[in-house]
């Protein structure tokens, strides 16, 4: 039984790159598909793909990796909130990664959104993980 599926998916994203697979399945849940739904939209992976037919349903994720370098789109990612110590900040303390060429993936109460969303729309939540 796995007690922290956000760290789990982001393990397997992190492992999958380490091993430089072109794709990872992961089990899917409402909360991973907004976060794929992210960093598809932010352009840290090539792909995905909703799997609701199958059982457990998944998500396929698709890799970006730079053609002549095979360096991955993502070069960390690293998980902020847990469930033994939560943190949650407001609009005006929202993270800034990389002096902002990361991002910062935030649980609100509008949704899943980066840390730039979140700012221009003055609302604050629980930062989820951090991405460059």
């Amino acid at each position: 039984m796995n007690t922290d599926p956000i760290s789990d998916y982001l393990t397997r994203l992190r492992n999958a790159i380490r091993a430089h697979h072109e794709v990872v399945e992961i089990p899917a849940s409402n909360e991973k598909k907004a976060i794929t739904k992210i960093l598809f939209d932010k352009g840290y992976i090539l792909n995905y793909k909703f799997e609701d037919e199958t059982m457990p349903k998944t998500i396929k994720i698709a890799l970006k990796y730079h053609p002549a370098t095979k360096q991955s789109a993502i070069s960390e990612i690293k998980r902020v909130s847990r469930p033994g110590l939560r943190k949650y900040v407001g609009a005006k303390e929202m993270p800034s990664v990389l002096n902002g060429l990361g991002i910062a993936i935030v649980s609100t109460s509008h949704g899943m959104m980066t840390d730039k969303e979140a700012k221009a729309q003055n609302v604050g939540g629980e930062v989820i993980c951090y991405i460059s």
